[in-house]
């Protein structure tokens, strides 16, 4: 279930394909041509490409050959490692792949019914907060016979080199997917929320409780059916591609297939330091060029692995592009991971369920400063709060909470190449319980994403209960584009966007009249209070305060209270204040002092 499908293009596959049956006529897809400029932006790079339809490559084509695996993929000649290797991760899931390729049995060549094959395919794709179906014709550009681009080990195999079609056609071309981005095409295949770990800030590589700690996080997304990726970072361009000593290869794409804890037998413990080993197991695109240290194919350790485990861990050994290791060996050798969470919102499921909010935004550049939407991140503090500002509430104690942040990109198209993203991120800033308008001075800023011109910025982050403000915003002041802002959470927050800078005129304005001052008050610390410990203030209209006290959950207990004067012009902010019981006798004064900060304006906007 979910949102709609959207036909992409406006292409609906189930109609274009009646058509083809009734016409006779195989389907040629006007929206994406056997043209070169569905090839490349510019020109031609590989000499002369002809485009085939599987039936003209092969006697016996077929969606799948002995069912689907990370095996089917061979990467051609564009350098989308990235794309193969989140293709890999998907063919490790029926659940996923069945969304991406959907009614697969009937779209599957049939060789009893020869005339229902019309040529044309359909594929699924989770775009900017939609499912988007795409339709494409089965011509597929080849030089000298062989298919240029993803293709099969089996050459009468169709579904990598189909996907990948359907995949460029939403991109804008073939070349527009030359060096992209793993973490978005899991997210396109999924729908889930991609969170990249960076293995050398973090010090994996020698902090063991760390690492441990990383371990169970990548278990639990591998068992809850996420997708996973990882590389070794290249630094200069002459490391791209380039091959270690181990067989690994930097600048390049692995696709993760497994992650276990694998028992060892009681003769095993005095080998291995533990009983227990953090095993981790990927795939090169290539189809080959694997690790060639301890725990590969051939390595002395397997020998030592009982037969029954061997067999439970599908160990094989042939030059595949599959291969084990530990854990400690990856955090020595690998740079980055990309753990893709599958967001589960249906209450049926046995894990953990998220709550999603999504909010859809753009940041407008206006030249009227409360009504600008494009202030740029907290360096320009002038302009920085006339972003879009989103509030949410956390209503637990302490939750996890993931945020997501997405630009829209711009498709390839041939005059200007692939669009350049911007550099984007987002600040969390805590506020008042009872804030419903958007805030005009910053408050207390307690997480930050990173600014990157990636498609995506994530961040998780426990935050404490209470009501939370996110403004997300491109790097640079007066840039403009669309975003998409998605905000998890165990129990709903109740997201929406901040509008209003101040309450608005009413038909009643004139009659109760219309507020003049706002004030803001912060309870910053209280002592000696009668024997208990306070953790915070409460407000009410008047500023009477009332410190309220979690012993008692049920019944707030009266601590006492005080009349506050705040004139708008004064500067004293802070007040040390004895308070007072109840009814007026100007001599019970309590025990104990509370300290106040308080700031009063006849500008509504100001706070």
């Amino acid at each position: 279930t979910g949102p709609p499908l959207k036909a992409f293009e406006g292409q609906q596959y189930s109609t274009l394909k009646r058509q083809c049956l009734q016409s006779g006529l195989l389907f040629e897809d006007p929206r994406f041509p056997t043209f070169d400029n569905s090839l490349f932006y510019q020109g031609n790079r590989i000499g002369r490409v002809v485009w085939k339809r599987p039936r003209e490559l092969c006697e016996d084509p077929h969606l799948f050959v002995d069912g689907i695996s990370a095996h089917d993929l061979h990467q051609g000649q564009l350098g989308n490692c990235w794309f193969v290797a989140a293709c890999s991760s998907l063919a490790s899931r029926e659940s996923l792949w069945q969304k991406v390729i959907p009614d697969w049995k009937e779209q599957e060549w049939d060789t009893e019914k020869p005339e229902s094959y019309a040529g044309i395919f359909h594929f699924r794709f989770w775009r900017f907060g939609e499912w988007v179906d795409v339709v494409i014709d089965d011509r597929l550009p080849t030089v000298d016979n062989q298919l240029v681009y993803c293709h099969s080990n089996d050459s009468n195999e169709f579904w990598s080199a189909l996907v990948e079609k359907a995949y460029a056609k939403v991109y804008g071309c073939y070349e527009a997917l030359d060096g992209g981005n793993t973490a978005d095409a899991l997210v396109d295949f999924t729908g889930g929320v991609s969170e990249p770990v960076d293995l050398l800030e973090g010090k994996m590589a020698t902090d063991e409780v760390a690492r441990n700690q990383l371990f169970e996080r990548v278990l639990k997304v591998h068992n809850r059916d996420g997708l996973i990726s990882c590389s070794i970072r290249a630094t200069t361009i002459e490391d791209m591609e380039a091959r270690l000593d181990c067989g690994l290869v930097k600048g390049h794409a692995y696709a993760v297939t497994d992650v276990r804890k694998v028992r060892l037998g009681h003769g095993l413990l005095a080998f291995f330091k533990s009983e227990k080993l953090q095993m981790i197991r990927m795939r090169n695109p290539w189809g080959e060029k694997e690790w060639s240290g301890p725990w590969s194919d051939s390595s002395e350790e397997w020998n030592k692995v009982s037969k029954s485990e061997r067999e439970k861990l599908g160990v094989t050994v042939q030059d595949d592009g599959e291969f084990w290791m530990t854990f400690d060996d990856f955090c020595q050798y690998f740079t980055d991971l990309i753990l893709c969470r599958l967001i589960n919102t249906s209450y049926l499921s046995i894990h953990k369920t998220w709550e999603e909010e999504v909010m859809r935004g753009s940041w407008v550049h206006r030249n009227d400063p409360l009504r600008n939407r494009s202030g740029g991140c907290i360096n320009h503090k002038a302009t920085f709060l006339q972003n879009p500002q989103y509030v949410f509430d956390v209503k637990k104690v302490e939750d996890e909470v993931l945020i997501c942040l997405q630009q829209k990109e711009k498709r390839a198209t041939p005059k200007d190449g692939k669009g350049e993203n911007l550099a984007i991120g987002f600040d969390i800033h805590r506020v008042e319980l009872n804030r419903k308008y958007r805030m005009h001075s910053a408050q207390q800023k307690v997480a930050g994403s990173i600014y990157i011109n990636s498609r995506c910025v994530f961040l998780r982050k426990e935050l404490q209960e209470g009501r939370y403000v996110i403004i997300p915003t491109t790097f640079d002041p007066g840039q403009q584009g669309d975003f998409l802002l998605r905000v998890f959470t165990d129990v709903p927050s109740d997201c929406k966007e901040l509008t209003l800078d101040e309450p608005p005129q009413t038909c009643w304005t004139g009659m109760c009249g219309y507020p003049q001052l706002v004030t803001q008050v912060h309870v910053l610390n209280a002592d000696g209070l009668q024997g208990q410990e306070s953790n915070g203030g409460r407000t009410t209209t008047h500023i009477a305060l009332y410190l309220r006290v979690d012993q008692n959950i049920i019944v707030d207990t009266f601590l006492g209270q005080v009349i506050l004067f705040s004139d708008p012009n004064e500067r004293q902010e802070q007040h040390t204040l004895h308070l007072r019981d109840k009814g007026n006798r100007q001599d019970s004064d309590l025990p104990g002092t509370l300290t106040v900060r308080l700031i009063t304006s006849t500008t509504l906007t100001n706070i």
